[in-house]
């Protein structure tokens, strides 16, 4: 069952099982006719900064009896993984200069100042008002839906485990001494997730053969930080995976063996439908 909104697609299964909920805040792609008509940038420059196809690869979470939540609404829009005081002087008009984080200083706050590469999003500044407007329209919607969906699985299932998708572009961990892992999965350094739930993840992948990092360089950012509280049974894990498993980066389409991985995270996400709040340790279930 699919619940519409303009800013996301919130689908349920029949029959929740677990708690547990996949989510991509940064998947959307909608780009209204009033935000190309404002940006410098053609929409192929804007994509870069997608997590393009992370919505198709987690929909098969609902035929295993998991929750999704997708973002329709583009991330160089309004990034949901963003606090929304993490507002960029830069970008909006008439914000005081206060302490900014890392984040938002390279551009990257709730309302982002540049794509991948630096590449500037807009020619001059946007209004306060307009930047409350994309806030209260986008993100409160999203935020509202899923703070809402973990509330729900917590008392239900007496747990609630959100994997909060995203992708990464394979330059990103070029940096890197030795083999690149294919995921980085962050916890905050285990503050967003028990050590249980974490590891159930890492292994969930490295079963399908997939090397696992953990949070070097991506230990999870605002919804990590902002849901996940471990010692109340709600276990928020950031999953990031090199892009250029699944699609080419330049033309932003599916490789050709898309569906194989696809089959793969299929069975990983299996997996971890079946992580059970009653069982010893909170282990996955058997196959």
């Amino acid at each position: 069952m699919s619940q519409p909104d303009p800013t996301y697609v919130l689908t349920r299964p029949d029959v929740w099982q677990s708690g547990v909920i996949f989510a991509s805040p940064h998947s959307g792609h909608d780009y209204p006719a009033w935000f190309l008509r404002e940006t410098r940038l053609p929409v192929s420059a804007l994509r870069s900064s997608e997590d393009a196809f992370i919505d198709r690869l987690i929909a098969p979470a609902l035929r295993h009896g998991a929750v999704t939540l997708a973002a329709r609404i583009p991330r160089c829009i309004v990034d949901l993984n963003r606090g929304p005081d993490e507002i960029d002087p830069l970008v909006v008009r008439g914000v005081p200069r206060h302490p900014l984080n890392q984040r938002t200083l390279a551009g990257l706050g709730v309302i982002p100042r540049v794509v991948s590469q630096g590449r500037t999003i807009h020619d001059r500044q946007i209004d306060r008002a307009e930047a409350d407007r994309r806030i209260a329209t986008c993100w409160r919607p999203y935020h509202g839906a899923l703070a809402a969906l973990i509330a729900e699985a917590r008392a239900r299932f007496g747990q609630a485990i959100l994997i909060d998708m995203h992708s990464m572009p394979h330059d990103a961990l070029g940096h890197l001494q030795g083999m690149r892992p294919d995921m980085v999965l962050g916890n905050r350094h285990g503050l967003s997730a028990a050590a249980r739930i974490s590891d159930a993840v890492s292994a969930s992948a490295e079963t399908e053969g997939w090397t696992v990092r953990r949070n070097s360089p991506f230990s999870g950012a605002y919804i990590c930080s902002a849901y996940g509280r471990p010692a109340q049974n709600i276990h928020v894990v950031q999953l990031e995976i090199d892009r250029s498993l699944y699609m080419d980066e330049g033309t932003i389409t599916p490789r050709a063996d898309f569906d194989d991985f696809a089959a793969r995270i299929d069975r990983m996400i299996a997996r971890l439908v079946a992580i059970r709040a009653d069982q010893p340790g909170g282990r996955i279930a058997a196959e």
